[in-house]
C-alpha cells in the first residue's frame, strides 16, 4: 500500500476527482516508547516491568498501529492517506516520530504535533497531518486545570490549517479522564474537560462563527453522558454516535461483551452539511474472538501484563467529508 508523492501531488492539485477529506481517531492503547522516563510512571513498559515492554514489542506496536492508520486511508480501489489521524494514549515526540518517519507508515509522509501533558504516566494525544492536503496555521496545547481530588490530566491539542480549497479546519483532540473509581465518582472530572473543550469551541467562534470544528478523541464517556451533551449543546453534531463496523463491531470499545463508544468524533454543525459518512473500522485483522462473552471485540495488545500481541483494545472512527471549492 506504498503512497507515491506523485498521487499525493495530484490528490492536492485536485486532479484525483472527487475530493474528501478524511479524519480517522484512534485510541493506540499505551503507545509508549522503552526509555524510562524519570518524570512520569511509565517502568511498568520498560524490558525489565511487568509488560516486558521490550524493543521488540514496540517496533511491533508501531507497524501494527501504523497498518491500523493505512487501512483507514482506503477509499475504494483506491489508497489515499487520511488527511487528519487524531491519536489518543501516546507517550511523546520519540514514539511519533519513529510512527511517521521509521514505520510502516513512513510513505504517507505525516507531520506530526503532541502534547506533553502533565498525565501522571507521561501519555498524551496527538495530530498527524498530510502536509499535502491539510496546511498548519498554527497550534497549541491548552492544559486543563485540575479541581478538588482530580489527577493532573493530558493536555488538551488545539490545531487549525488550511485545506486544498481553502478552508479553514480547526481540531481539538482531548484524552478526557477515565472511569477508575467508579463512573459517578469521575464524572465530574469528565465535565472539566468538556468545559474546557467548549471555551476553545467558543473562543474559536468569536473569530469565525461559521468555523469548521472538529472535536476527536476518547472521551471516556457515551453518547448519553452529560460531558458528551455538553459539548454537543455547543451547537455540534456528534457524528460518531451511530457509527458501526461493517464486520459486526457496533461501538469502539468492548468491555463485559457489551460494544460501546467512548471514542467520538464531533464537528460543528456546518461541517456536518458536508459529512459523507461515519464508520467504526473494524477490519478482522483488528479483531479478535471473545472467548468468554462471545463475538467478537477489538485484537488489544495487553490484557493486564499478559501480552496479546494485537493492535488496540479501541478500533478506530473514520468520518469522510466532501470538499468544495
Amino acid at each position: 500500500m506504498a503512497c507515491s508523492l506523485l498521487a499525493l501531488v495530484c490528490w492536492a492539485s485536485g486532479e484525483h476527482g472527487a475530493q474528501t477529506f478524511t479524519i480517522v481517531e484512534l485510541n493506540c492503547e499505551n503507545l509508549f516508547d522503552t526509555v524510562r522516563d524519570s518524570l512520569h510512571d511509565d517502568a511498568q513498559f520498560q524490558p525489565t516491568g511487568d509488560h516486558h515492554w521490550t524493543p521488540s514489542r514496540y517496533w511491533r506496536k508501531l507497524n501494527r498501529t501504523a497498518q491500523t492508520i493505512i487501512a483507514a486511508g482506503t477509499e475504494g480501489s483506491d489508497w489515499l492517506p487520511a488527511d487528519l489521524v487524531a491519536l489518543v494514549e501516546v507517550e511523546n515526540d520519540t514514539v511519533l516520530n519513529d510512527l511517521c518517519q521509521r514505520s510502516a507508515l513512513r510513505n504517507a509522509r505525516y507531520r506530526y504535533l503532541v502534547t506533553h501533558g502533565s498525565d501522571g504516566r507521561g501519555m498524551n494525544v496527538a495530530l498527524l497531518y498530510s502536509p499535502f492536503t491539510f496546511h498548519l496555521t498554527h497550534w497549541r496545547a491548552v492544559s486543563v486545570k485540575p479541581i478538588d481530588g482530580m489527577k493532573p490530566t493530558r493536555d488538551l491539542l488545539y490545531a487549525a490549517g488550511e485545506t486544498i480549497v481553502g478552508d479553514t479546519v480547526h481540531v481539538i483532540v482531548a484524552h478526557a479522564p477515565s472511569r477508575t473509581g467508579g463512573e459517578r465518582a469521575t464524572r465530574r472530572f469528565r465535565q472539566v474537560v468538556a468545559e474546557h473543550i467548549v471555551a476553545l469551541i467558543d473562543s474559536v467562534r468569536q473569530v469565525q462563527a461559521d468555523a469548521k470544528i472538529v472535536v476527536a478523541g476518547d472521551l471516556n464517556d457515551y453518547s448519553s453522558d452529560a460531558s458528551v451533551k455538553a459539548i454537543v449543546a455547543a451547537g455540534m453534531d456528534n457524528i460518531s454516535s451511530m457509527a458501526q463496523g461493517r464486520h459486526g463491531a457496533r461501538g469502539t470499545y468492548r468491555y463485559h461483551g457489551r460494544w460501546g463508544s467512548l471514542d467520538h468524533i464531533i464537528v460543528s454543525k456546518v461541517f456536518s452539511q458536508n459529512l459523507v459518512e461515519t464508520f467504526i473500522l473494524d477490519e478482522p485483522f483488528l479483531l479478535a474472538s471473545d472467548e468468554k462473552y462471545g463475538g467478537t471485540q477489538p485484537r488489544r495488545s495487553y490484557l493486564g501484563p499478559r501480552y496479546l500481541d494485537g493492535f488496540s483494545d479501541h478500533l478506530p472512527l473514520v468520518a469522510r467529508f466532501t470538499l468544495a471549492r
